[in-house]
């Protein structure tokens, strides 16, 4: 591209402060700037000034006063990262807006996918809504095929979408049949948007189903609103035509709420050069021209002023760092990946880059809305150098909560609390002569160490008065930091090794300001050996944005099944090349040539019946197309496995254009460590001298300027190397080197053996035991991760119905990642019974299978997996690793293995007692095949499994995460000793058991009595009767199911494992803080259950309903009795319907099941109201969008709505309830099992209770009002064509009486506009998580 070789000027608004770098190209001198974001006595926009100063140093005899337009011929380009959008929604400070849907989707984004953001939190809060009023346009279409179709019927069309068509069938832009079921009256949408725009509002956002490939009747609502006035329209199928309803209309919402606030700060911002910004300013004849500027955009490139919008803005400040390091610090020929590790002040940013290319994601939620869009994937952790330090139940905590800015950590000298940056200070990690002086009353002081020293005594102090333990102040701040570390790497190993990568082969890239001071650290966690710090480290996103290039991206939808051979290659070619034309075209608007041009060209691919898509790159050689083999090569990399007998789908087109505008002309760091001549940094060199605190006390460490360094010198540690900006800590063990571009650290093998002390002479150090905690809970978590990647069906991958847990060697458990709180202490149960079972049986690679009520299962759907890990020796067991996972389909009388009407076991599907299904590593795919597909079709009126080959796959899926957890705590026994791990295992359990302990003695206290009652009934009628008897001073309970009903001839039936999760669960939410969910929760606790009752059956009585009903009855009674919230909807409102089988053995006939759970209403509390639309207390599985549900299935979804006004009313609002209303296109067996249909949620303290459910079967043909019957709570019809089945699911129960003035700060748990409040409220019985703080300290 031309130069006019003014100055180049980059700048990155930060939060706190903003860095501007300036370059003069023809002097190749740099300039490097710091500015405080907001300064309103000084100036009124940062980077404005940032540019004014950069041109006065640059030419110094013409200086523009403050407040007068800058001269725009001295600027070549301006290229900006701004967080205006990122702010616009943290703040909610965006556009007022209106969004316009299908109508029957109203409430889509108050629903969500349903699910509750932080499971143990009563107070549910989900995220506020965007926008002011919903406008319901009377329109719909639907696909016409579906993808579960056993026969593949494919609708073949003539007529094309957005071509004007009459037709009722017509070809959609995705290759899809869309059948147009109603128009839209042009007239009647002009109504309706006028009476919006009557109301003040002038932005719009339009998501209509299936938009992503029938544009139509959004274009038409498009070119009306215009005309109405509008003064921006955001239309979903431009900006992202990907399939998900959802997703699509938060992205669209976000669009319409963003753009109008950044184009007022643009405007803005423009006023402040003289001749104009952008492409268009320096096209003008005769006229001053003005500068180009570009802002960086979410997705690493750049774009022109004119055409930035919201929805490309969100990080587009983070961006701009993960290209400034991609850029520096990765080399194409070595091609070692990197790991960038950006700490700031509040939060820490972790990304990667590898194979030379950045990883892209398409979903990301960002101040709880989600985006569907093309965005860097940076991982963001609530840790920086400002997060505050506590002590908490035996345990070392490291945020979420962050000081800010004011009063910011101790140090600061405004009486702030202990942080990160207090612990740094004091061990001398941080030195405060080359800090600002800007602290104190006349901000003319630096640090004060002393009152860093002050707040750490003090919780030194602490740790001695609750544990016993003497530890110096030196000892618990490098503890913190030590737990500050662990916290950061987790989520660094989530975008490595839970994408197969291997860390410990990656490099890191450090910067942002705090990160010189961790780096090490995290680098030796991770088994990292090199860290690169670049010498504009703290202006890296700055710097990132002068590198970066400009870019257009453009994505159309498709549904071509994969070939190599045919016309499939041809045009899928044909629609590329269309995509890069209008690529091309946009970039040579924005002043590029076609030989600066340069594509990536993308297949985003999947296999049939499976929702992840892998976004695959064209293959490097040539002109190869083999996106085919590239994709099989892919999966298997990033999942573990194929699919090879499936075919592969491809789902999108997409084409990343490219405007190739700066070249990178320093040598690569690979290159300058071939030819640096190393010579050791000389004792004049040294700075000063201070005493650093390193692992095991305090050293005697050299300080050194890094402008005193010269290229070539290396320094072994310990040693401190700083400048105005940053402080590199190198311990000892590590040598660091300078570069011409970078600092360079090396770090030497680690060879200490952490811990080999024996169990008996050992006392628990609360800093290793918050460590474990945390390594315990990841395992767990990166096992989750593993099953949820590796899995096929949409029951696991989509709805994440599962849970991985670890246990120590006689079955306790140890770590349960928070999936689905149903499966908490049930599996432990299920594991100490198959330990005892296979005494001395099994061997190294065996795994056991089992589902069976009477062996710890909850329900027949959910198979266990349970793998043994052995000591070196494969001799003594040491624990076991295990994951449950709810099965779509594993036979019985109905589809989806649900029946509303079982009464024995058998009829719910395959019965598994204790199974080994592999054998020293080898599967055994055979037996499977007999115990899921073969025995249950033995049975009368029973077919086996529907779905077997889901079924084998999942089972495949859920060993490799059995897999995944052992080789993790192989790897922390190689790290720690076997010893100390297990003595840890026991350590963190007795830590639940004394958090437990204090939760029962304070609820003694305030209840001034020991005993607390309550009984509830199901719908049958049957009792469930709790009386729990409390011990204060041994801080122990009984609870005593004592009167519960007897076992009943249905399937609502609990096995006596589903009331020890529901009591973890309840216990678990009434303890406001994190607390490790293990086996120690349970020991003050004595279970009381009368033998053959409903919580305590036969060993064939039936089941099904008991895991999804009577739990979450169960859980209602226990709330009941400690008083803490109103009963929430009770119930899981399972739906399952599908059509195919084995019957009784007989030849199979080909089908499908299809298997949901639906919200409902959760109940209010003493400070807080009730949510609407949520999944409450057992469950937290997402319903399948809308889109994706037609897509897959024979089915039309008429409305999925919140059933207002059936919370109950009170001081505090139940929540309400949810109208899901489906119409069937092909006949199906319907099946319904559902509670809370006859005794309504109760209210509490005077609250009225939530409605009752309703299930209603709408069956055509019927005249008006005949054709609908009430099918009660439990059933299973046959339904027909153009049937419907209709549920309005229960609401919530109030607290407190109606008029009573509700509490302070109390909010509405249900996202509309309105009753905000950032507090987080942990009054009464909320759960206030580490999660739930995280979430609000992210957004602070």
């Amino acid at each position: 591209m031309s130069s006019t070789k003014g100055i180049r000027i980059a700048i990155d608004r930060g939060g706190t402060f903003t860095d501007c770098v300036g370059t003069d190209p023809v002097s190749n001198k740099t300039l490097i700037l710091k500015l405080l974001s907001e300064d309103p006595s000084n100036y009124s926009d940062a980077p404005l000034e940032g540019i004014r100063r950069i041109l006065a140093h640059f030419y110094p005899d013409s200086q523009t006063p403050r407040g007068q337009p800058l001269d725009t011929s001295k600027i070549e380009s301006i290229r900006m990262g701004t967080t205006v959008a990122t702010n616009a929604l943290l703040e909610r400070k965006g556009e007022k807006i209106a969004l316009v849907v299908t109508k029957g989707f109203k409430d889509c984004l108050v629903i969500g996918n349903q699910s509750r953001p932080l499971i143990f939190d009563l107070a549910i809060r989900k995220p506020d809504v965007l926008y002011e009023v919903v406008v319901e346009v009377e329109e719909r279409v639907t696909l016409e095929d579906y993808a579960e179709d056993p026969e593949r019927t494919l609708t073949k069309v003539e007529a094309k979408a957005g071509m004007g068509s009459r037709e009722d069938i017509v070809m959609g832009l995705s290759g899809e049949a869309v059948r147009i079921l109603q128009r839209p009256e042009r007239e009647r949408v002009r109504e309706q948007l006028k009476k919006a725009y009557d109301e003040g509002i002038r932005s719009v956002a339009v998501c209509l189903m299936h938009g992503y490939t029938f544009p139509d009747h959004e274009k038409m609502i498009g070119e009306v609103a215009r005309e109405v006035g509008f003064a921006h329209v955001s239309l979903s199928c431009e900006l992202m035509p990907m399939i998900k309803y959802v997703s699509r209309a938060t992205s669209v919402c976000a669009d319409a709420y963003l753009t109008p606030a950044i184009k007022k700060y643009i405007e803005g911002f423009q006023k402040g050069f003289e001749g104009g910004l952008g492409r268009k300013s320096v096209m003008k004849e005769g006229e001053k021209k003005g500068a180009r500027c570009e802002f960086m955009q979410s997705d690493g490139g750049l774009v022109d002023v004119d055409k930035f919008t919201g929805l490309k803005a969100i990080l587009s400040g983070p961006a701009g760092g993960v290209v400034g390091y991609a850029i520096t610090s990765y080399d194409e020929n070595t091609k070692i990946p990197v790991i960038g590790f950006d700490m700031g002040g509040t939060s820490t940013d972790v990304s990667r880059y590898g194979e030379g290319r950045y990883d892209h994601t398409f979903e990301t939620t960002t101040a709880g809305v989600t985006i569907q869009s093309p965005q860097l994937d940076i991982n963001t952790v609530a840790a920086g150098g400002g997060s505050r330090l506590f002590f908490k139940n035996g345990l070392f905590v490291v945020g979420p909560e962050s000081a800010g800015a004011h009063p910011g950590p101790a140090c600061y000298r405004k009486g702030g609390p202990a942080t990160v940056t207090d612990a740094n200070l004091f061990l001398g990690r941080l030195l405060p002569e080359f800090f600002p002086k800007i602290f104190g009353k006349n901000e003319d002081e630096g640090l004060d160490p002393e009152a860093s020293k002050k707040v750490l005594q003090e919780l030194a102090d602490q740790v001695y008065k609750e544990t016993g333990k003497k530890m110096d102040v030196d000892e618990v701040a490098y503890g913190f930091l030590t737990v500050a570390n662990e916290t950061m790497t987790r989520p660094i190993r989530s975008i490595t090794e839970a994408k197969g990568h291997d860390t410990s082969k990656h490099r890191l890239a450090t910067f942002g300001g705090a990160g010189g001071q961790h780096a090490v650290a995290i680098a030796e966690s991770l088994g990292i050996k090199q860290i690169l710090i670049h010498r504009y480290s703290s202006v890296l996103s700055a710097y990132g944005m002068a590198l970066a290039d400009v870019v257009d991206e453009r994505q159309e939808p498709e549904s071509a099944v994969w070939s190599d051979k045919g016309d499939v290659i041809d045009q899928l070619k044909g629609r590329m090349e269309s995509l890069k034309d209008k690529s091309r075209q946009a970039l040579r608007e924005q002043g590029f040539e076609d030989n600066e041009i340069i594509f990536e060209e993308y297949l985003n691919m999947r296999y049939r019946g499976t929702e992840s898509a892998l976004m695959i790159i064209k293959p490097e050689d040539g002109d190869s197309w083999d996106y085919g083999t590239a994709f099989v090569k892919h999966h298997r990399y990033e999942f573990g496995f194929t699919l090879d007998e499936r075919d592969i789908i491809v789902d999108d087109i997409r084409v990343r254009g490219i405007g190739k505008s700066t070249q990178y002309s320093e040598k690569s760091v690979d290159e300058q460590l071939k030819t640096v001549k190393r010579t050791e940094a000389s004792a004049e060199k040294k700075h000063s001298e201070s005493k650093v605190y390193f692992e095991g006390g305090r050293l005697d460490t050299p300080i050194y300027k890094l402008s005193d360094l010269s290229v070539g010198n290396f320094i072994k540690g310990p040693a401190m190397l700083a400048d105005g900006t940053q402080t590199i800590v190198v311990p000892p063990k590590a040598t660091a080197l300078v570069l011409e571009t970078h600092v360079v650290v090396d770090l030497e093998e680690s060879d200490k053996d952490k811990s080999s002390q024996a169990n008996e002479e050992r006392e628990v150090d609360p800093i290793m035991l918050s460590i474990f905690g945390h390594r315990f809970m990841a395992i767990a978590e990166q096992m989750g991760r593993a099953l949820q990647k590796t899995s096929v069906s949409t029951n696991v991958k989509e709805r994440l119905d599962f849970s991985c847990a670890i246990f120590d060697a006689t079955g306790g458990l140890v770590a349960n990642a928070p999936h689905l709180p149903v499966h908490l202490g049930s599996m432990s149960t299920c594991v100490r019974t198959q330990a005892e079972i296979w005494k001395g049986k099994l061997k190294k690679g065996d795994v056991i299978m089992t589902n069976h009520p009477s062996y710890g299962g909850t329900h027949l759907p959910d198979i266990t997996l349970i793998m043994p890990a052995f000591d070196e020796a494969g001799e003594n067991i040491l624990f076991y690793a295990a994951s449950r996972a709810h099965h779509a389909d594993i036979g019985g009388i109905t589809a989806g293995s649900m029946p509303p009407h079982s009464r024995e076991l058998w009829q719910e599907g395959a019965a598994l007692k204790s199974e080994r299904i592999v054998t020293e590593g080898k599967f055994d795919e055979e037996r499977c095949i007999e115990l899921l597909y073969k025995e249950p079709a033995q049975y009368p009126g029973c077919s086996g499994s529907r779905c077997l080959a889901d079924n084998v796959n999942d089972l495949r899926a859920q060993v490799s995460a059995n897999q995944k957890g052992i080789s993790l705590i192989e790897g922390l026994i190689a790290e720690y000793g076997e010893p100390t791990v297990q003595f840890y295992m026991l350590a963190i359990q007795k830590n639940a058991e004394l958090q437990v302990r204090n939760l029962l003695r304070t609820v003694a206290k305030r209840f001034k009595r020991s005993n607390l009652s309550a009984i509830d009934y199901m719908d049958d009628g049957s009792p469930i009767q709790l009386a729990v008897n409390i011990d204060e001073e041994k801080g122990e309970a009984v609870f005593d199911f004592s009167g519960t009903g007897p076992e009943v001839y249905a399937n609502i039936n609990a096995p006596e494992a589903i009331s020890y999760s529901a009591i973890i669960y309840t216990l678990r939410c009434m303890i406001s803080e994190d607390i490790p969910l293990n086996q120690g929760c349970l020991r003050p606790i004595t279970v009381k259950i009368p033998p053959k009752s409903l919580l305590s059956p036969s060993d064939n009585a039936a089941v099904v309903g008991g895991n999804v009903l009577t739990s979450q009855r169960v859980t209602d009674v226990i709330f009941r009795a400690f008083q803490a919230c109103a009963a929430s909807q009770g119930c899981c409102n399972n739906l399952t319907f599908g059509f195919g089988g084995n019957q009784s053995g007989q030849e199979a006939v080909k089908g499908f099941g299809y298997y949901e759970t639906i919200a409902g209403g959760s109940g209010a509390g003493p400070t807080w109201e009730g949510t609407d639309g949520v999944h409450v207390h057992m469950t937290n599985t997402r319903i399948t969008d809308a889109e994706v549900f037609e897509r897959r299935y024979p089915v039309l979804l008429r409305e999925f709505s919140i059933r207002a006004g059936s919370g109950g009313k009170g001081q505090h609002r139940g929540g309400d309830g949810v109208v899901r209303d489906i119409e069937f296109r092909i006949p199906v067996q319907v099946s319904i099992l559902s509670e809370r249909r006859v005794f309504r949620p109760y209210g509490l303290h005077g609250g009225e209770d939530g409605e009752v459910g309703v299930n209603l079967w709408a069956r055509k043909g019927k005249e008006e009002g005949e054709g609908v019957v009430n099918l009660g709570g439990k059933n299973s019809v046959p339904m027909g064509v153009g049937d419907r089945i209709i549920i309005r699911t229960p609401g919530g129960g109030a607290w407190g009486r109606v008029g009573e003035k509700a509490v302070e700060g109390s909010e509405r748990g249900h996202n509309r506009k309105g009753g905000k409040t950032q507090e987080d409220v942990k009054g009464g019985w909320k759960g206030g998580s580490w999660a739930a703080r995280e979430q609000l300290a992210l957004q602070a």
